[in-house]
């Protein structure tokens, strides 16, 4: 998706050989137009897959997942990381580190919202090593929907994350990958 590329070259700020921030476009500020540009290419890519369900994890995920799910009109539903005194006490949970973050968080999915008869697509927002991503892999596969794929607006390829997910044998559409990160620049893999 070259319109992503441009803008994660022109706005991503290279913090490391390991971290790309976004914040300007993903993390922390969300730019609607781009982002329901996103929502419209993922929905172009699983479109013919009968999707009932976007899934996410909060909460970078949510402005992508949401505008995916505008456009198959389907529901967005999100795994909190932060239990609340309204949590479902039968929600679905799986302990995660975060690559990012540098802790260890709870990502939980009421069972409400997820169904056997469902046909779930994962949307995120970036993948590193994958720790969130197989976390909400194991939660949608105990929940006895079928995972029909997982988009993710920018993966690291330099990182294990989108490939543990493609050796399970699920559909990953990535709309940009990075192949590196070193000295400071951004390359993108073909």
């Amino acid at each position: 998706m070259e319109v992503l590329k441009e803008r994660i070259l022109k706005e991503g700020v290279v913090a490391s050989d390991q971290v790309l921030k976004l914040d300007g476009l993903l993390n922390h500020q969300v730019d609607p137009e781009l982002t329901m540009e996103m929502g419209r290419e993922f929905a172009a890519r699983f479109r013919e897959e009968n999707i009932t369900r976007v899934v996410t994890v909060e909460s970078s995920g949510i402005a992508i997942g949401f505008a995916t799910a505008l456009e198959l009109g389907v529901p967005l539903v999100f795994a909190r990381r932060k239990k609340t005194l309204l949590a479902d006490p039968d929600a679905l949970c799986e302990r995660v580190p975060s690559f990012t973050k540098g802790i260890v968080t709870d990502i939980m999915l009421s069972r409400q919202f997820i169904h056997e008869h469902d046909r779930v697509l994962f949307i995120d927002d970036i993948i590193a090593n994958g720790d969130a991503a197989r976390g909400m892999v194991k939660i949608i596969q105990r929940s006895g929907a079928e995972l029909v794929g997982f988009g993710v607006a920018v993966e690291k390829c330099f990182q294990a994350g989108a490939r543990t997910i493609r050796e399970q044998g699920i559909r990953v559409e990535s709309l940009v990958r990075i192949s590196s990160l070193t000295d400071g620049k951004i390359e993108f893999a073909e």
